[in-house]
């Protein structure tokens, strides 16, 4: 009763933010959430248990961030995670015998539903929210390893700093620089595809056949599919970049911009980067140190947390998983820095 509940929550922070026709329908799952929820109440009830009060539930944790960012950054922010959690559920009622047929039907519809919110643009968002969180974990893991290996081998304040800074920027700017490579080569890719499908279009006469086939193996059907595509084929310039859209798997203006992608990439690892080096740029010695395996700690929890919303796993045995990764890390390195210290002193 509690996952419906908290979801109910989730779709009227997200209404809160729409407008219109979408709002109507996340309005209407968070209803189809709460029914499934007094369901449960009373079936409850009928075991002759005390009836849970639906008003007084308290939202769990990962509901409340989602609804919290929904509220910050907008819908397109979260789309693509609850897309992922519905899609992840969608037999939960299967094995249930206490489910009724609606309720069965219900969590078979909802994936689709939100699937269709948003469908032009919710996988460029979780890309984005991708790379963000793994561009933070980058930074914080490898700085760590490196503040904490030159921890290890009894290193001034002065070096340690130098280090992290040294690892900071480098780590940054190899991060940005493959992501620009990475985005322009894709490009690249797409516009020499789309210029051998156009000389391709104006060589041969049966490519329309081809058109057509691609979009019935998308779901087209056929009658509409051979119409797209001898609409298509009225713009050959169009129907250059369907064909290789459809080829590639990919379509370059989910890519964004490669000056963009290496910016943000470059931020992200910096932010993880900046953590455990940054006790060492205002302090110094044991306090420093300690203050260091503090803050990293949190963070890595948070981003261990951050990636079960991808994933749509537990945020508590993500974030300590995460966590048990980066004390590996920073031990070892912190081993390892103490045996050369002492082998080069």
């Amino acid at each position: 009763m509690a996952e419906e509940l908290d979801g109910a929550a989730v779709y009227r922070a997200l209404a809160d933010r729409a407008e219109g026709e979408r709002r109507e329908i996340l309005l209407g799952l968070a209803d189809a959430e709460e029914r499934h929820a007094r369901h449960w109440a009373d079936k409850l009830e009928e075991l002759g248990a005390d009836r849970p009060r639906i008003a007084a539930h308290r939202v769990g944790g990962r509901a409340r961030l989602l609804a919290w960012v929904a509220r910050r950054l907008g819908i397109g922010a979260v789309i693509p995670l609850i897309e992922r959690g519905e899609a992840s559920e969608i037999n939960r009622y299967d094995a249930e015998p206490a489910a009724p047929a609606h309720m069965v039907v219900d969590e078979r519809v909802h994936a689709r539903v939100v699937a269709g919110l948003f469908p032009s643009w919710r996988t460029r968002t979780s890309g984005g929210l991708r790379a963000g969180v793994f561009g933070v974990n980058d930074g914080l893991v490898s700085n760590l390893a490196l503040v904490m290996g030159m921890a290890g081998g009894q290193a001034s304040n002065e070096i340690i700093v130098l280090a992290g800074l040294a690892g900071l920027l480098g780590g940054a700017l190899s991060m940005g620089a493959g992501e620009f490579i990475s985005v322009t080569s894709q490009r690249e890719l797409f516009a020499g595809e789309i210029a051998l499908d156009a000389a391709h279009l104006e060589a041969l006469t049966g490519q329309s056949n081809e058109l057509a086939l691609m979009l019935r193996a998308k779901g087209t059907p056929e009658h509409e599919a051979e119409a797209a595509a001898a609409e298509l084929l009225r713009d050959p310039e169009v129907a250059a970049r369907v064909l290789a859209r459809e080829k590639l798997g990919f379509d370059p203006s989910a890519l964004g911009s490669p000056w963009g992608a290496a910016a943000s990439n470059f931020a992200a690892f910096s932010v993880g980067a900046t953590i455990p080096l940054l006790p060492f740029v205002i302090g110094s010695g044991t306090a420093a140190l300690l203050a260091a395996i503090v803050a990293a700690a949190v963070a890595l929890f948070s981003v261990g947390a951050a990636i079960s919303l991808l994933t749509n796993r537990p945020m508590l045995r993500a974030g300590v998983r995460q966590l048990a990764v980066g004390a590996v890390a920073a031990t070892f390195t912190y081993g390892l820095g103490g045996v050369a210290g002492a082998a080069l002193g």
